[in-house]
């Protein structure tokens, strides 16, 4: 495993790291602790150091799952969840500081820990990010002893922006891939000047980058891959990055090109991303074990010529980049 430092936290963490969305088994079909335990312990033991999970996922039993696993291991575990997606509808005005404070109380409980290594605002609505009393709230929070530190998780690259400009926001979760490359243009600069650790989620584009879906591939009733692509749920940028699937079919077929015998594109597309020293870890998500030591394969792989990097952009200039890029 290789560690890199999460921006003014200090933290060295994983690399590539673990989201614990569908930590219990796949999204929509129930929870199971046991699973979900197999999937953390496997996961700390090949080295990853930083887990993120949130308030809302599975009615906070991944939070439940991610707290038993931590305290039973010896290792230094970062921690890291989020909050504000409870709030519904999830409008502006739902967000008070009383509302956050009171979340932040369930997770500690919920996850048995005395302090919550990094608290995340969960993809609230662009008007929360110009709301001071919000962000102070989480300094009266850390002065208590509850939080280490304060994040967010983004959906748009403005409200990144928008963020930082706060001192306390010390890390950023954002929507970064091979088919989500806008971050890089801007943001990236701007969260290194101010010491910002990113933290890049959907690495894979919902698995799409995996190379393993087909125009016959379905997926359960539960699964937001389903029920998700045209944002009816939440934002649709969150389901396969915000790509029509055909489409991204297309250009993952361009890509297995590129890289003839790989069955498994999930290590190159986790590459591409290793490849920007800004990021501090990615965040993919396992359903089982062997999906989290699929993503570890990345560094069997060898280092990208200059050639492949060419294509693989050329790839997203000729399939994707009108569709998304000023979207996000």
């Amino acid at each position: 495993m290789k560690f890199r430092k999460l921006g003014k936290t200090g933290f060295k963490v994983s690399e590539v790291s673990l989201g614990t969305w569908q930590v219990g088994g796949k999204w929509g079909s129930g929870f199971d602790n046991d699973h979900a335990d197999r999937i953390l312990h496997t996961a700390i033991d090949n080295g990853i150091n930083f887990i993120d999970t949130a308030d809302v996922y599975e009615a906070g039993m991944s939070e439940k799952a991610v707290g038993r696993v931590v305290r039973s291991r010896s290792e230094r575990i970062y921690v890291a969840t989020k909050c504000g997606r409870q709030i519904q509808p999830h409008v502006n005005e739902g967000y008070t500081p009383d509302v956050l404070q009171q979340y932040v109380e369930d997770s500690l409980r919920r996850t048995g820990l005395e302090t919550l290594d990094l608290v995340q605002l969960h993809c609230p609505p662009t008007e929360v990010y110009y709301r001071p009393e919000i962000f102070e709230r989480f300094e009266r929070m850390k002065d208590a002893g509850k939080i280490l530190h304060l994040g967010v998780s983004v959906e748009k690259v403005e409200e990144a922006l928008k963020a930082i400009a706060y001192d306390n926001v010390t890390t950023v979760q954002i929507i970064f891939n091979l088919f989500r490359q806008r971050p890089a243009e801007l943001f990236f600069g701007e969260a290194s000047r101010r010491d910002v650790g990113i933290i890049v989620r959907v690495p894979l584009a919902s698995g799409l980058l995996t190379g393993k879906f087909s125009s016959e591939s379905t997926f359960d009733e539960g699964d937001h891959r389903n029920f998700n692509r045209h944002g009816e749920a939440f934002d649709k940028g969150e389901t396969f990055s915000g790509i029509d699937y055909a489409l991204g079919l297309k250009a993952v077929e361009e890509l297995k090109q590129l890289f003839p015998g790989k069955e498994n594109l999930a290590p190159v597309a986790l590459q591409w991303i290793l490849q920007f020293s800004e990021v501090s870890c990615i965040i993919p998500g396992a359903s089982k074990p062997e999906q989290l030591l699929s993503n570890l394969s990345v560094y069997d792989l060898e280092s990208f010529s200059e050639d492949q990097v060419s294509e693989m952009n050329r790839i997203y200039e000729k399939y994707i980049r009108d569709q998304v890029h000023h979207l996000w």
